[in-house]
């Protein structure tokens, strides 16, 4: 099945697939991912593949959005990822976004996370969007905030962590 790509004026989003193993790979192992997201445990492409298999492609069966690849429009780079993710330990599906290194601080994450609240509305008929991000993580905070999006509380999204994150939340 066939999902739609969006893009702004710098990026391509196209939803994250199996030609993204070699650039998930990366991304997963990233020192900022690893730091900020967690390990997940990704040591080997292979792993990468059924990580794609497992989590990214059930997303966009069971909701029409998910993880985004973020291409360069000027030379085709995979560069980071932003998208739609539907928890089942939060009631509002959040927003994420994350990229490699040498690619933050250069407004990507504004500019494609825009687009991404953009689609929430007019393409999924998204009503509220929330995001989740560690109280150390003070770049992801401007930038959720920046988005439009309010601190609401603490809270431990994940039954297999016990890491507090700061979430979020915004009417669309």
């Amino acid at each position: 099945m066939s999902y739609k790509s969006f893009e702004t004026e710098r990026l391509i989003l196209k939803p994250t697939d199996l030609e993204d193993v070699d650039f998930i790979f990366e991304l997963m192992n990233s020192p900022k991912w690893i730091e900020y997201i967690g390990d997940r445990n990704i040591k080997t492409k292979e792993d990468a593949k059924q990580y794609i298999i497992d989590r990214h492609i059930p997303n966009f069966e069971k909701n029409g959005f998910g993880s985004y690849t973020l291409i360069l429009k000027e030379n085709g780079n995979k560069i980071g990822s932003s998208g739609l993710f539907k928890r089942e330990t939060l009631e509002v599906v959040d927003i994420g976004f994350a990229f490699l290194d040498g690619f933050d601080g250069k407004g990507y994450g504004y500019e494609s996370s825009k687009k991404i609240l953009e689609v929430a509305k007019s393409e999924f008929e998204l009503k509220k969007v929330s995001a989740i991000t560690l109280p150390t993580n003070i770049a992801s905070q401007k930038l959720i905030e920046k988005l439009g999006l309010s601190y609401q509380k603490m809270v431990k999204p994940f039954a297999d962590d016990d890491d507090e994150l700061m979430y979020y939340e915004m009417d669309l």
